[in-house]
């Protein structure tokens, strides 16, 4: 197996990775590398956090997880570094300004949630307890009334 140099895969990286990219297929032929490779290098660097558009996919059908990123990625840009930044990867400013109102959104309803799924569990534990005892009671009365009719019977 051969390994690829360094420069040579940041290239077909910023090829895949530019706001039109290049579909896998193409990419692959173009550069004679498997589509495999090519997958597994855009998975790496989904892994590592940075956004990934997809070639079919417009921003608007981006995943949660690449939104997520773009939203960290951008949140200690000025209002010029994000104009740059978005027109990088062909997305508006606004999208990105409401992907962060979005996060901070669900962020909130996380923190509000909490307290009333701490109530909901320990309403839950307490059901669950009184329906153990409650087998355990009725697991007893059949061995009763097991050992009952077995008796009988001799």
């Amino acid at each position: 197996m051969s390994q690829i140099p360094k420069a040579r895969k940041d290239a077909i990286l910023s090829k895949m990775l530019a706001p039109y990219p290049i579909s896998i297929r193409q990419l692959a032929l173009q550069e004679n590398l498997s589509e495999a490779t090519l997958y597994n290098w855009r998975n790496q660097v989904r892994q590592e956090g940075r956004p990934v558009p997809e070639h079919h996919r417009s921003s608007e059908n981006w995943s949660a997880q690449t939104r997520f990123a773009v939203v960290v990625e951008t949140i200690a840009m000025s209002e010029i570094e994000l104009s740059e930044y978005c027109r990088a990867k062909g997305l508006f400013p606004e999208q990105v300004k409401q992907w962060r109102d979005l996060s901070i959104q669900a962020q909130g309803l996380a923190e509000i949630s909490m307290p009333e799924q701490a109530q909901e569990n320990k309403v839950l534990r307490k059901q669950n307890k009184q329906l153990e005892r409650e087998i355990l009671r009725k697991d007893k009365a059949v061995a009763e009334a097991a050992a009952l009719l077995i008796r009988s019977f001799h």
